[in-house]
């Protein structure tokens, strides 16, 4: 069985580390070359940087961000926003990312996801998936979760997965910040129809959340922001919580 992965997420605006609740109200969480270093040497299992206002302010990520982490950090690093073009990703692995996270691109032009796996290998291409509930159907926004789309939540995974993606980051926008744990509901719809790993995203508060994740949810992966920005508990902690609980990680 594959290690379950814990991974902080470092939501980057203006060369600073931010997070908010449902997407909005951001409040500084610090340097994130210094965050990024300090996961990776306390436990993380990968790290997850993404720029969220380069999409609606079109413009490419941060590079230099980047080229910096990378030096310091000996996981893998998974960087997504503003990514629109084959040039952007090599720019970015070139730079030292492991894997990209593709967004609001593939909702303008899924073929992006099927030229970029094609490319560069499906292991490389992360889709994110930003789901808000409406109506009693999920549906699918772009542009760091400010613009709705007619995409239903769970027609959109079986697309990009059948068009090559290694990964989906699914984020649930009503939980997001909010300490009440994943959407098991939206988790659960999607490991069913997915054959590719799951990262759940959005809601973490406490432990249980974490195990709630991997065994209501049946997610692959666990990311987290504000509880480890925070210091509410560590990434060390949450491993030896999850072990204990036969869960199997890397410790």
């Amino acid at each position: 069985m594959l290690k379950v992965r814990i991974i902080p997420c470092l939501d980057v605006k203006d060369g600073r580390v931010v997070k908010g609740i449902n997407f909005v109200d951001l409040v500084d969480a610090g340097d994130p070359v210094e965050q990024a270093k300090h996961y990776s040497e306390n436990g993380a299992d990968e790290i997850c940087f993404l720029d969220i206002s380069a999409s609606l302010e079109k413009r490419e990520t941060m590079i230099n961000v980047v080229k910096e982490t990378a030096k310091e950090v000996f996981i893998p690093l998974t960087v997504g926003g503003g990514i629109s073009s084959i040039d952007n990703i090599k720019s970015l692995l070139k730079a030292g990312a492991d894997k990209v996270s593709i967004n609001s691109a593939a909702i303008k032009n899924p073929e992006i996801v099927k030229q970029s796996s094609d490319y560069f290998g499906s292991q490389c291409i992360v889709v994110a998936v930003d789901v808000k509930k409406i109506n009693n159907n999920w549906l699918v926004h772009s542009h760091g979760g400010t613009i709705k789309t007619n995409l239903e939540a769970l027609e959109w995974l079986e697309k990009i997965q059948d068009l090559g993606a290694g990964e989906i980051l699914l984020t649930s926008m009503d939980r997001d910040g909010t300490k009440l744990g994943f959407d098991l509901e939206l988790l659960n719809h999607a490991s069913k129809i997915l054959k590719i790993p799951v990262i759940a995203s959005g809601g973490v508060g406490k432990m249980q959340h974490f195990y709630d994740g991997v065994k209501k949810g049946k997610a692959n992966a666990l990311l987290a922001a504000s509880v480890f920005h925070f210091n509410e508990f560590s990434i060390k902690d949450v491993k030896k919580y999850l072990n204990s609980k036969n869960i199997s990680v890397r410790l």
